[in-house]
């Protein structure tokens, strides 16, 4: 049997890959002497690392980031001329087989991961310091440690806890920089993020390492109009119905008409990063009509108000506002977890 062409999909996450570029343009640009590298870990903060890389690459970023070891084998194919680095650090030695076959970066964490990287022939990597967050990165008091010595380190980096916020401990932590970059041979050194960037020159050293701001987030005030909107949600309408006042909609009788209205079932959920914290706050849009969310959204469905466009049909599509500052507001959700909650059931595509 010859089966169809393969049905469209109902959700679609349109990636404006010319915003992404003008936002690693800004941040390097903001980044003032240091260069800028680019994170591109949780598969390019949900929009896809390749395509995401390719857009980053052509705009001149070198330097790119992930988290784990299983990221790096989709992007080498389009590493040419770019240098990829591990976060996490090696943790077998496979791993350590692998990065030196590749030529990928592994961030040294520990003294342990010291060891296990120096006992398989070494090589360059970058090296994290802990400055005051206390997730990843050696103390300070352990880069006098002779395994430490013997590092080809390339990069040592360290990372900000609270650069999204006006407080001393931003100051503290690049104080403790700048000790360790005393006592600690690296050829070039990095503690900047997207909001580290904003803070301004003393915090930008030789390369930087812009995250969510790449994709359209503002963690600081400062970044306000100067990063686009990269990430665009359009849903399909499911059905329309009207509704009669005292009619109960979603699950738990969340929302009770209050009139008579015409409601549309659309077909997004918090399967697909709808969560439930958007239930009754935000709007689709159709036609530049706004149609207010109504009821608890659901696993693969929200309804909204469409009272007010009359010419709306089923398989028609719908915009979601998703300027990720706004939509960290109405939702209750941090500017990241918008992106890397998108579920794969978008057909995400680059225009």
């Amino acid at each position: 049997m010859i089966l169809p062409g393969s049905p469209q999909p109902s959700l679609r996450l349109r990636i404006d890959s010319e915003a992404l570029a003008a936002n690693w343009r800004t941040l390097d640009r903001l980044s003032g002497r240091a260069r800028a590298g680019a994170a591109v870990k949780a598969d390019g903060y949900g929009l896809g690392a390749g395509p995401v890389m390719t857009a980053l690459i052509r705009a001149g970023a070198r330097d790119f980031f992930v988290a784990h070891w299983s990221e790096v084998p989709a992007l080498l194919a389009q590493a040419s001329g770019a240098q990829i680095a591990v976060l996490h650090g090696p943790l077998l030695p496979a791993d350590v087989a692998y990065a030196q076959a590749t030529g990928v970066r592994p961030v040294i964490n520990s003294l342990h991961q010291a060891a296990l990287w120096l006992e398989s022939g070494g090589g360059p990597c970058h090296l994290m310091v802990d400055t005051g967050i206390n997730r990843l990165g050696l103390s300070p008091g352990e880069l006098g440690d002779p395994l430490v010595g013997r590092l080809d380190v390339e990069v040592l980096l360290s990372h900000l806890a609270s650069a999204d916020e006006d407080g001393p401990q931003n100051a503290r932590q690049l104080a403790l920089f700048h000790e360790t970059a005393r006592v600690c041979d690296a050829r070039s050194l990095s503690l900047a993020n997207s909001a580290g960037i904003a803070l301004g020159p003393d915090y930008a050293f030789d390369l930087t390492r812009p995250g969510i701001a790449l994709y359209g987030g503002v963690p600081r005030p400062e970044l306000a109009g100067a990063v686009r909107q990269v990430v665009h949600l359009e849903a399909a309408v499911l059905q329309l119905r009207d509704l009669s006042p005292g009619d109960k909609v979603g699950y738990n009788a969340a929302f009770i008409a209050p009139r008579a209205m015409r409601a549309a079932t659309i077909s997004i959920g918090y399967a697909d990063g709808l969560l439930r914290s958007w239930s009754g706050n935000g709007t689709m849009v159709f036609a530049g009509q706004a149609l207010p969310l109504i009821g608890r959204v659901s696993m693969d469905m929200v309804m909204a108000d469409a009272s007010e466009v009359p010419e709306l049909r089923a398989g028609d599509f719908v915009t979601m506002p998703y300027a990720l500052p706004e939509a960290s507001h109405l939702s209750g959700l941090s500017q990241y977890e918008l992106l890397t909650v998108l579920g794969n059931r978008f057909c995400r595509k680059e225009y």
